[in-house]
């Protein structure tokens, strides 16, 4: 079903309003579709890389957006829709031991799953569901989500469609492996 999903989407991006598909498979991804939505700015960039940084930006307001969606279900409707969700990923017992700590963490759950391939939607969810400060959660999750499909534009605007394989395979680690050396930098600076 997941491989249906994930043809289905990109099949959007031969779509005449294919920018409105990217903006709507960005928003409800940010809250409880299963693919992420670089699957569509990937093939959408490809196909016209000249509107390579407009369809980041488009792929960022909907996600932020759409990230507001989850947050609003962790707060307000968590046991009714955001612990379904979360069931369906495979993530609730992880979360429920999570949950505790989360805010501790101050920015930096929403920073890393924003960046990686970690599933967004459930960072979203636990924000609400956690109170996380909604202007942290919203400044964070700008940063995240623009950091993440504006260098997905860049690297296809700059390299053409052979970066395309990189990016399907490999951005999710080099993405980890950024985040990592970032938290590094804070913790260096903070703390040495």
């Amino acid at each position: 079903m997941l491989r249906s999903l994930y043809d289905w989407t990109l099949s959007l991006a031969a779509h005449p309003r294919a920018m409105w598909a990217l903006a709507i498979v960005a928003f409800i991804e940010a809250s409880v579709f299963p693919i992420p939505p670089d699957v569509l700015m990937i093939a959408m960039i490809v196909a016209i890389p000249t509107r390579a940084f407009r369809i980041a930006a488009v792929a960022t307001v909907a996600s932020v957006l759409g990230g507001l969606l989850g947050y609003a279900i962790g707060a307000l409707a968590f046991e009714q829709i955001g612990q379904p969700i979360l069931a369906s990923l495979g993530k609730e017992d992880a979360v429920l031991a999570f949950n505790d700590r989360f805010n501790s963490f101050d920015f930096w759950p929403v920073l890393i799953a924003g960046l990686t391939p970690f599933p967004y939607k459930v960072i979203t969810i636990m924000s609400g569901w956690t109170g996380l400060p909604l202007g942290t959660f919203i400044i964070t999750s700008i940063i995240a989500r623009a950091g993440r499909f504006f260098l997905v534009a860049w690297l296809l605007n700059r390299y053409g469609a052979p970066i395309r394989d990189f990016i399907e395979r490999r951005l999710g680690l080099m993405t980890i492996l950024f985040v990592v050396l970032l938290a590094g930098g804070f913790y260096a600076v903070r703390f040495l």
